[in-house]
């Protein structure tokens, strides 16, 4: 079982360079969605684990853009965090901004659903619901294909992501918006205690 800092040192961290409340839920999703794929995956001992580097892994995005995953080592070592846990935050920069490989399938799933839950809650924000709980693949599918919808997220990424776990992307699209299910009601209400 892989040694983490506490969740309220986390998300302490998180929010002494996080105030935007869209990234503060982004951290919260990608957390959710990490304890989820942890569990799924047979990793539930080290889910805790999973979830931090999930909490933190843009714990510089909002603050320094340009140096992302660069300045994450420094801000997530004076937080306490170890060096596998600043590993895996970096990895999910790799060929973007970082050389950081990603190798263990934990950071293979961050790599891959990280771009893929920013794709999953734009297109959520569309639905009459607002949520997760109704959405199937093949909408997701259509949105993925719409190269204008949510343009930030990138397609490369995530077909690149399901590629280095094996899965196919329908795979990876339906597995990510379970994952999205599990944590939806929990992030509301930690969104609305803001």
């Amino acid at each position: 079982m892989k040694e983490v800092i506490s969740r309220d040192a986390a998300l302490a961290a998180l929010k002494e360079y996080n105030h935007e409340p869209f990234h503060i839920q982004h951290a919260l999703t990608v957390e959710g969605v990490m304890r989820w794929y942890a569990n799924e995956l047979g990793y539930g001992e080290d889910a805790d684990f999973w979830a931090t580097v999930g909490l933190l892994h843009d714990i510089d995005f909002e603050m320094w853009p340009e140096q992302h995953c660069l300045k994450a080592p420094e801000l997530l070592e004076k937080a306490g965090c170890d060096a596998d846990l600043i590993h895996a935050v970096c990895s999910h920069g790799y060929g973007l901004v970082c050389d950081v490989e990603p190798v263990h399938e934990m950071e293979k799933v961050l790599f891959a659903a990280d771009e893929l839950t920013g794709l999953i809650g734009a297109a959520a924000r569309m639905r009459p619901s607002k949520s997760v709980m109704d959405m199937e693949v093949s909408s997701l599918k259509k949105k993925f294909k719409d190269k204008k919808f949510a343009a930030g997220c990138s397609r490369d990424v995530i077909t690149t992501g399901a590629e280095r776990l094996g899965w196919t992307l329908e795979e990876l699209m339906e597995k990510t918006i379970l994952a999205m299910r599990s944590c939806e009601e929990s992030i509301n209400e930690a969104m609305a205690a803001l």
